[in-house]
């Protein structure tokens, strides 16, 4: 492990806007009895490989993201709670720049990058996407899309119904080549940096290939109330 040089990237910076109306981010709310973010991190402690866990939360959300990491993991010395950024991507630049402000950085160095509120990804889909993330330089978890995609882009009538046979829809983990990526980030416009969802699109709109990992149906993010008795149900189940 000491030259394994992979890091895990758990995202914890969302507000959870689409839970409703509750009053903490929803990667603290609670299924199976602890919050769904220490559910995601003990994914990724339970892989050796793994240098450190990084833990990406809001500025004001840090003190108690380190006490829950307290309560309730008991191996938790590969586990640092760091500042996120003001988006996705960003968050992502924030744990590079820690990572090399560690002396940790180098061509190598990879990053499995996850929602903390995915809580069920498995022990395959990390192994796949660092295994992928070191052969092809990047990956990204997806599922090949079981519903027809009908795209509208008046948001009122159909435009286009793409194959499905050649439609996935994106999970994560995705995992990267840190330096990099980094450096096809900061080689984008200020506009192209307005259009991007995710990582994996950095790679995409310099014409770059992004390898694909199979995920699973049960990989799923909590966004709406729904999904908490979806998860509940899932780990009932386990």
């Amino acid at each position: 492990m000491e030259n394994s040089n992979v890091f895990g990237v758990v995202l914890a910076g969302g507000k959870g806007t689409r839970m409703g109306n509750v009053e903490k981010p929803k990667q603290f709310m609670e299924i199976g009895g602890k919050p769904i973010l220490i559910h995601t991190i003990e994914k990724f402690v339970l892989n050796t490989e793994f240098e450190q866990v990084l833990v990406l939360s809001p500025k004001q959300w840090i003190k108690h993201t380190e006490d829950l990491i307290r309560r309730y993991i008991p191996t938790r010395d590969r586990i640092v709670v760091i500042e996120g950024g003001t988006t996705r991507n960003e968050t992502i630049m924030n744990s590079i720049a820690y990572i090399e402000q560690q002396g940790r950085l180098n061509e190598d160095t990879v990053i499995v990058t996850h929602d903390s509120v995915r809580p069920f990804l498995t022990y395959r889909i990390l192994e796949e996407n660092i295994r992928y993330a070191r052969e092809y330089g990047a990956c990204d978890t997806v599922i090949a899309a079981t519903d027809t995609i009908v795209e509208s882009r008046d948001r009122a009538s159909i435009t286009d119904i793409p194959d499905r046979s050649t439609m996935y829809q994106g999970q994560t983990p995705q995992s990267f080549k840190a330096m990099h990526l980094r450096t096809l980030y900061q080689s984008l416009t200020e506009e192209e940096k307005q259009i991007l969802t995710d990582a994996c699109k950095i790679l995409v709109i310099k014409g770059e290939q992004v390898h694909l990992v199979e995920g699973e149906v049960s990989n799923i993010k909590i966004t709406y109330p729904y999904d908490l008795r979806v998860a509940e149900a899932l780990l009932g189940g386990k």
